[in-house]
């Protein structure tokens, strides 16, 4: 008796991206874009970090992907707002 062996179509595309809410973290106000918000979005499963402007055309950058606890969520978020408050415009300015 002879087998045949065919394989049943795909029905996920490889491609696809999967992206959840986008929640606003924080915002804060710089003395160079005025003001920015950071946004949490889990993109495939991994949690990413954007600061965007609330002006368009300005640059946003992302800041951080892959944190694993909500402890390092909000220890991230304190600090990047402190920072940027010290500094006067987004601690990523110029990292890119």
């Amino acid at each position: 008796m002879t087998t045949t062996h065919t394989t049943a179509p795909s029905t996920t595309d490889h491609n696809q991206t999967s992206r959840g809410q986008r929640v606003e973290l924080a915002t804060y106000t710089t003395d160079t874009d005025g003001l920015r918000h950071l946004i949490g979005q889990r993109i495939d499963g991994i949690v990413h970090i954007f600061d965007e402007p609330d002006t368009p055309g300005k640059i946003s950058y992302l800041v951080e992907q892959g944190l694993t606890s909500n402890s390092e969520l909000t220890a991230l978020v304190s600090d990047y707002v402190a920072k940027a408050a010290k500094l006067g415009y987004p601690p990523m300015h110029g990292w890119f």
